[in-house]
């Protein structure tokens, strides 16, 4: 018997009633979540490329967060990981969440240091 797949999207707010509209619809929301990526990234609003948050811009914070979604959301209804059991989805999503917080981390631990060390005047700008 074959398995039947929900055919809804945003836990049961919006239902379909095939799989083909089902995709559209899908499709839709990932390109209202690309266009508004696109319109940040050419007009960088000033507000949000002047205040920073943990050290890094509110617009690359913003990139980080709508990248994510859209990542979460490919997974979650191409990949099928909303049949599949809620230790699985938990596996596959949070570890490269977590990795990502991780990385950014870094980055940004890593970016602080490298700025003062050339702000103190230990190494000169040489590049």
């Amino acid at each position: 018997m074959a398995h039947a797949h929900k055919l809804e999207i945003f836990r049961g707010l919006i239902k379909f009633k095939s799989n083909t509209q089902k995709i559209w619809g899908v499709l839709v929301f990932l390109t209202i979540v690309t266009a508004i990526e696109v319109a940040l990234g050419i007009t960088k609003p000033h507000v949000l490329t002047v205040n920073t948050f943990l050290g890094m811009k509110l617009l690359n914070w913003i990139f980080i967060i709508l990248t994510l979604v859209k990542a979460y959301y490919i997974a979650w209804d191409f990949m099928h990981l909303r049949d599949e059991k809620k230790s699985l989805r938990r596996a596959i999503v949070w570890t490269p969440i977590f990795l990502v917080a991780y990385l950014i981390f870094i980055l940004l631990f890593e970016a602080d240091y490298i700025y003062n060390v050339f702000k103190d005047g230990y190494v000169t700008w040489n590049f």
